[in-house]
Protein backbone atom coordinates (compact mmCIF):
# COMPACT_ATOMS: atom_id res chain seq x y z
CA UNK A 1 0.00 0.00 0.00
CA UNK A 2 2.91 2.25 1.06
CA UNK A 3 4.79 1.96 -1.85
CA UNK A 4 1.80 1.90 -4.33
CA UNK A 5 0.83 5.57 -2.78
CA UNK A 6 4.29 7.08 -3.02
CA UNK A 7 5.27 6.07 -6.77
CA UNK A 8 1.52 7.78 -7.62
CA UNK A 9 2.53 10.83 -5.49
CA UNK A 10 5.54 10.76 -7.50
CA UNK A 11 3.98 10.18 -10.69
CA UNK A 12 1.53 12.94 -10.21
CA UNK A 13 3.69 15.78 -11.24
CA UNK A 14 5.02 14.17 -13.60
CA UNK A 15 2.47 13.13 -15.52
CA UNK A 16 -0.30 15.60 -15.21
CA UNK A 17 2.17 18.65 -16.95
CA UNK A 18 2.51 16.04 -19.92
CA UNK A 19 -1.27 15.59 -20.25
CA UNK A 20 -1.99 19.27 -20.07
CA UNK A 21 0.66 20.01 -22.99
CA UNK A 22 -1.17 17.15 -24.92
CA UNK A 23 -4.02 19.03 -24.13
CA UNK A 24 -5.61 16.03 -22.79
CA UNK A 25 -8.49 17.97 -21.37
CA UNK A 26 -11.57 16.79 -19.98
CA UNK A 27 -14.99 17.54 -21.78
CA UNK A 28 -17.97 18.95 -19.60
CA UNK A 29 -21.24 17.93 -20.68
CA UNK A 30 -23.40 20.82 -21.38
CA UNK A 31 -26.68 19.54 -19.74
CA UNK A 32 -24.58 18.99 -16.44
CA UNK A 33 -24.65 21.00 -13.15
CA UNK A 34 -23.44 24.46 -14.51
CA UNK A 35 -21.12 24.36 -11.78
CA UNK A 36 -18.95 21.93 -13.69
CA UNK A 37 -18.13 23.53 -16.91
CA UNK A 38 -15.42 26.00 -14.98
CA UNK A 39 -13.65 22.08 -14.79
CA UNK A 40 -13.53 22.47 -18.99
CA UNK A 41 -10.00 21.82 -19.89
CA UNK A 42 -8.69 20.01 -16.81
CA UNK A 43 -6.63 17.22 -17.90
CA UNK A 44 -8.05 14.00 -17.92
CA UNK A 45 -6.93 9.82 -18.44
CA UNK A 46 -4.83 10.48 -15.07
CA UNK A 47 -6.29 6.73 -13.92
CA UNK A 48 -2.70 6.04 -15.62
CA UNK A 49 -1.11 7.05 -12.63
CA UNK A 50 -3.18 4.32 -10.37
CA UNK A 51 -2.81 2.11 -12.69
CA UNK A 52 1.22 2.01 -13.17
CA UNK A 53 1.31 2.80 -9.54
CA UNK A 54 -0.86 -0.57 -8.86
CA UNK A 55 1.37 -2.71 -11.43
CA UNK A 56 4.82 -1.75 -9.99
CA UNK A 57 3.94 -2.60 -6.22
CA UNK A 58 2.06 -5.79 -7.09
CA UNK A 59 4.30 -7.13 -9.39
CA UNK A 60 7.13 -6.25 -6.51
CA UNK A 61 5.41 -8.27 -3.71
CA UNK A 62 3.45 -10.56 -4.88
CA UNK A 63 3.41 -14.20 -6.35
CA UNK A 64 3.47 -14.41 -10.01
CA UNK A 65 0.73 -16.99 -10.21
CA UNK A 66 -2.65 -17.43 -12.13
CA UNK A 67 -4.45 -15.46 -9.39
CA UNK A 68 -2.87 -12.22 -9.70
CA UNK A 69 -2.90 -12.77 -13.78
CA UNK A 70 -6.75 -12.88 -13.76
CA UNK A 71 -6.68 -9.22 -11.10
CA UNK A 72 -4.12 -7.06 -13.34
CA UNK A 73 -6.18 -8.58 -16.66
CA UNK A 74 -9.42 -7.56 -15.47
CA UNK A 75 -8.12 -3.98 -14.29
CA UNK A 76 -5.25 -3.09 -16.87
CA UNK A 77 -7.87 -4.87 -19.79
CA UNK A 78 -10.41 -2.86 -18.40
CA UNK A 79 -8.03 -0.02 -18.36
CA UNK A 80 -7.44 -0.22 -21.64
CA UNK A 81 -11.04 -0.30 -23.12
CA UNK A 82 -11.38 3.23 -20.50
CA UNK A 83 -8.12 4.41 -21.87
CA UNK A 84 -9.26 4.29 -25.68
CA UNK A 85 -12.82 5.71 -24.47
CA UNK A 86 -10.86 8.85 -23.27
CA UNK A 87 -8.65 8.77 -26.22
CA UNK A 88 -11.59 9.17 -28.71
CA UNK A 89 -13.24 11.82 -26.54
CA UNK A 90 -9.61 13.86 -26.23
CA UNK A 91 -9.05 13.37 -30.54
CA UNK A 92 -12.34 14.61 -31.62
CA UNK A 93 -13.31 17.16 -28.51
CA UNK A 94 -16.32 15.25 -27.54
CA UNK A 95 -17.67 14.33 -24.42
CA UNK A 96 -19.09 10.67 -25.59
CA UNK A 97 -16.21 8.15 -27.02
CA UNK A 98 -16.27 4.86 -27.94
CA UNK A 99 -19.70 3.99 -28.76
CA UNK A 100 -21.78 1.69 -26.40
CA UNK A 101 -21.57 -1.02 -28.83
CA UNK A 102 -17.46 -1.18 -28.71
CA UNK A 103 -17.05 -0.84 -25.17
CA UNK A 104 -19.50 -3.26 -24.67
CA UNK A 105 -17.71 -5.93 -26.86
CA UNK A 106 -14.24 -4.63 -25.29
CA UNK A 107 -15.53 -5.29 -21.55
CA UNK A 108 -17.30 -8.60 -22.17
CA UNK A 109 -13.79 -9.78 -24.21
CA UNK A 110 -12.15 -9.24 -21.09
CA UNK A 111 -14.02 -10.63 -18.92
CA UNK A 112 -14.43 -14.29 -21.12
CA UNK A 113 -10.56 -13.77 -20.78
CA UNK A 114 -10.88 -14.01 -16.94
CA UNK A 115 -13.85 -16.18 -16.91
CA UNK A 116 -11.84 -18.95 -18.99
CA UNK A 117 -8.58 -18.56 -16.68
CA UNK A 118 -10.82 -19.13 -13.62
CA UNK A 119 -11.79 -22.13 -15.51
CA UNK A 120 -8.76 -23.55 -16.18
CA UNK A 121 -7.94 -23.33 -12.51
CA UNK A 122 -10.58 -25.06 -11.44
CA UNK A 123 -12.43 -22.00 -9.93
CA UNK A 124 -15.38 -22.99 -7.74
CA UNK A 125 -18.61 -22.42 -8.54
CA UNK A 126 -20.08 -22.07 -5.27
CA UNK A 127 -21.79 -18.63 -4.50
CA UNK A 128 -21.85 -17.81 -0.59
CA UNK A 129 -24.57 -16.02 1.01
CA UNK A 130 -23.76 -13.85 3.32
CA UNK A 131 -25.26 -13.66 6.60
CA UNK A 132 -26.19 -17.62 6.26
CA UNK A 133 -23.73 -19.25 5.90
CA UNK A 134 -25.06 -20.89 2.85
CA UNK A 135 -23.31 -21.78 -0.51
CA UNK A 136 -25.51 -22.39 -3.38
CA UNK A 137 -23.40 -24.14 -6.56
CA UNK A 138 -24.56 -22.23 -9.80
CA UNK A 139 -23.07 -24.94 -12.02
CA UNK A 140 -22.29 -23.51 -15.55
CA UNK A 141 -24.12 -20.85 -14.96
CA UNK A 142 -21.69 -19.48 -12.35
CA UNK A 143 -19.14 -17.91 -15.41
CA UNK A 144 -21.85 -16.38 -17.47
CA UNK A 145 -23.00 -14.65 -14.32
CA UNK A 146 -19.23 -13.58 -13.61
CA UNK A 147 -19.19 -11.85 -16.85
CA UNK A 148 -22.40 -10.03 -16.27
CA UNK A 149 -20.87 -8.88 -12.82
CA UNK A 150 -17.92 -7.47 -14.13
CA UNK A 151 -19.60 -5.97 -16.60
CA UNK A 152 -22.29 -4.76 -14.42
CA UNK A 153 -20.17 -3.46 -11.51
CA UNK A 154 -17.42 -1.91 -13.63
CA UNK A 155 -20.02 0.47 -15.06
CA UNK A 156 -21.58 0.76 -11.80
CA UNK A 157 -18.17 2.36 -10.98
CA UNK A 158 -17.63 4.23 -13.94
CA UNK A 159 -20.73 5.86 -13.44
CA UNK A 160 -19.76 7.04 -9.55
CA UNK A 161 -16.49 9.19 -11.21
CA UNK A 162 -18.44 12.13 -11.34
CA UNK A 163 -17.31 14.65 -8.36
CA UNK A 164 -13.61 15.25 -7.48
CA UNK A 165 -12.38 12.69 -5.18
CA UNK A 166 -15.65 10.27 -5.31
CA UNK A 167 -14.57 7.35 -6.36
CA UNK A 168 -10.94 7.45 -5.43
CA UNK A 169 -12.10 8.09 -1.98
CA UNK A 170 -15.47 5.39 -2.22
CA UNK A 171 -13.09 2.87 -3.98
CA UNK A 172 -10.56 3.24 -1.52
CA UNK A 173 -12.71 2.13 1.27
CA UNK A 174 -14.17 -0.82 -0.79
CA UNK A 175 -10.47 -2.06 -1.54
CA UNK A 176 -9.70 -1.98 2.01
CA UNK A 177 -12.75 -4.30 3.14
CA UNK A 178 -11.66 -6.37 0.16
CA UNK A 179 -7.89 -6.51 1.59
CA UNK A 180 -8.94 -7.72 5.20
CA UNK A 181 -11.30 -10.54 3.36
CA UNK A 182 -8.29 -11.63 1.00
CA UNK A 183 -6.01 -11.56 4.31
CA UNK A 184 -8.77 -13.19 6.43
CA UNK A 185 -9.08 -16.35 3.57
CA UNK A 186 -5.35 -16.24 3.47
CA UNK A 187 -5.27 -15.35 -0.66
CA UNK A 188 -1.90 -13.05 0.03
CA UNK A 189 -2.01 -12.20 -4.25
CA UNK A 190 -5.68 -10.75 -3.62
CA UNK A 191 -4.67 -8.91 -0.51
CA UNK A 192 -1.79 -7.58 -1.77
CA UNK A 193 -3.49 -6.36 -5.20
CA UNK A 194 -6.12 -4.87 -3.28
CA UNK A 195 -3.84 -2.87 -0.71
CA UNK A 196 -1.51 -1.66 -3.35
CA UNK A 197 -5.20 -0.36 -5.34
CA UNK A 198 -5.93 1.61 -1.67
CA UNK A 199 -2.07 3.59 -2.26
CA UNK A 200 -2.57 3.86 -5.86
CA UNK A 201 -6.21 5.47 -5.44
CA UNK A 202 -4.94 7.11 -2.01
CA UNK A 203 -2.19 8.87 -4.11
CA UNK A 204 -4.17 9.95 -6.75
CA UNK A 205 -6.09 11.58 -4.60
CA UNK A 206 -3.83 13.80 -3.35
CA UNK A 207 -4.42 15.58 -6.96
CA UNK A 208 -7.69 14.42 -7.49
CA UNK A 209 -9.32 16.21 -4.31
CA UNK A 210 -11.75 19.49 -5.13
CA UNK A 211 -10.57 21.49 -6.82
CA UNK A 212 -9.00 18.42 -8.46
CA UNK A 213 -5.58 19.06 -10.98
CA UNK A 214 -6.57 15.92 -12.83
CA UNK A 215 -9.51 13.58 -13.92
CA UNK A 216 -9.00 9.35 -13.56
CA UNK A 217 -11.46 9.13 -16.93
CA UNK A 218 -13.00 6.30 -17.80
CA UNK A 219 -8.94 4.99 -17.53
CA UNK A 220 -8.78 5.25 -13.63
CA UNK A 221 -12.75 4.44 -13.06
CA UNK A 222 -12.96 1.01 -15.54
CA UNK A 223 -9.47 -0.17 -14.41
CA UNK A 224 -10.52 0.35 -11.21
CA UNK A 225 -13.95 -1.40 -11.66
CA UNK A 226 -12.49 -4.35 -13.00
CA UNK A 227 -10.24 -5.09 -10.44
CA UNK A 228 -12.98 -4.52 -7.99
CA UNK A 229 -15.12 -7.20 -9.02
CA UNK A 230 -12.60 -9.87 -9.55
CA UNK A 231 -11.19 -9.50 -6.18
CA UNK A 232 -14.92 -10.53 -4.87
CA UNK A 233 -14.85 -13.36 -7.26
CA UNK A 234 -11.24 -14.61 -6.44
CA UNK A 235 -11.99 -14.02 -2.68
CA UNK A 236 -15.88 -15.06 -3.55
CA UNK A 237 -17.75 -12.48 -2.14
CA UNK A 238 -19.40 -12.26 -5.20
CA UNK A 239 -22.70 -11.12 -3.42
CA UNK A 240 -20.98 -9.57 -0.80
CA UNK A 241 -19.62 -6.71 -3.79
CA UNK A 242 -23.05 -5.28 -3.72
CA UNK A 243 -22.76 -4.30 0.09
CA UNK A 244 -19.18 -3.41 0.13
CA UNK A 245 -19.83 -1.54 -2.87
CA UNK A 246 -23.36 -0.16 -2.27
CA UNK A 247 -22.21 3.02 -2.84
CA UNK A 248 -21.53 2.10 -6.57
CA UNK A 249 -24.90 -0.10 -6.89
CA UNK A 250 -27.15 2.75 -5.47
CA UNK A 251 -25.37 5.16 -8.73
CA UNK A 252 -26.16 2.52 -11.25
CA UNK A 253 -29.50 1.87 -10.13
CA UNK A 254 -30.09 5.49 -9.73
CA UNK A 255 -29.68 5.74 -13.28
CA UNK A 256 -31.46 2.23 -14.37
CA UNK A 257 -34.26 4.10 -12.74
CA UNK A 258 -34.23 7.34 -14.11
CA UNK A 259 -34.06 5.95 -17.85
CA UNK A 260 -36.59 3.65 -17.41
CA UNK A 261 -39.03 6.33 -15.47
CA UNK A 262 -38.66 9.22 -18.61
CA UNK A 263 -38.92 6.64 -21.30
CA UNK A 264 -42.46 4.47 -19.75
CA UNK A 265 -43.68 7.77 -18.17
CA UNK A 266 -41.90 10.53 -19.76
CA UNK A 267 -40.78 12.10 -16.48
CA UNK A 268 -37.77 12.10 -14.12
CA UNK A 269 -37.29 10.78 -10.47
CA UNK A 270 -34.17 12.29 -9.92
CA UNK A 271 -33.27 15.80 -11.17
CA UNK A 272 -30.46 14.24 -12.65
CA UNK A 273 -28.31 10.90 -12.50
CA UNK A 274 -26.03 9.69 -11.40
CA UNK A 275 -27.53 10.37 -8.11
CA UNK A 276 -24.46 12.47 -7.05
CA UNK A 277 -25.33 14.86 -9.18
CA UNK A 278 -29.14 15.01 -7.71
CA UNK A 279 -28.02 16.40 -4.54
CA UNK A 280 -25.59 18.87 -6.17
CA UNK A 281 -28.98 20.05 -8.13
CA UNK A 282 -31.02 20.41 -4.86
CA UNK A 283 -28.36 22.92 -3.57
CA UNK A 284 -25.61 20.72 -1.55
CA UNK A 285 -22.01 21.90 -2.49
CA UNK A 286 -19.98 19.18 -4.53
CA UNK A 287 -17.80 18.62 -0.95
CA UNK A 288 -20.76 17.61 1.04
CA UNK A 289 -21.99 15.18 -1.85
CA UNK A 290 -18.04 13.91 -1.41
CA UNK A 291 -18.15 13.48 2.53
CA UNK A 292 -21.55 12.30 2.30
CA UNK A 293 -20.76 9.42 -0.25
CA UNK A 294 -17.49 8.20 1.64
CA UNK A 295 -18.92 8.23 5.04
CA UNK A 296 -21.48 5.94 3.31
CA UNK A 297 -19.33 3.15 1.70
CA UNK A 298 -17.42 3.37 5.33
CA UNK A 299 -20.15 1.89 7.06
CA UNK A 300 -21.80 -0.20 3.97
CA UNK A 301 -17.94 -1.84 3.69
CA UNK A 302 -18.22 -2.54 7.89
CA UNK A 303 -21.55 -3.72 7.57
CA UNK A 304 -20.25 -6.22 4.73
CA UNK A 305 -17.62 -7.15 6.73
CA UNK A 306 -19.57 -8.22 10.14
CA UNK A 307 -21.83 -9.80 7.19
CA UNK A 308 -18.85 -11.63 5.83
CA UNK A 309 -17.81 -12.97 9.77
CA UNK A 310 -14.52 -10.77 9.39
CA UNK A 311 -15.00 -8.75 12.48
Amino acid sequence: MGVAFVLALIMGPLCIPILRRMKFGQQIREDGPQGHLKKQGTPTMGGIIILIALSLATLRFADKNTDLFILLLASLGYGLVGFLDDYIKIIFKRSLGLTAKQKLFGQLLISAIVCYLLISQGHSTDIYVPFVSYHLNAGWLYFPLMAILMLGASNAVNFTDGLDGLLAGTSAIAFGAFTIIAMNNTQPEAAIFSAAMVGAVLGFLVFNAHPAKVFMGDTGSLGIGGGLVAVAILTKAELLLAIVGGVFLVEILSVVIQVVSFKTRGKRVFKMSPIHHHFELVGWSEWRVVITFWVVGLLLAILGLYMNEVL
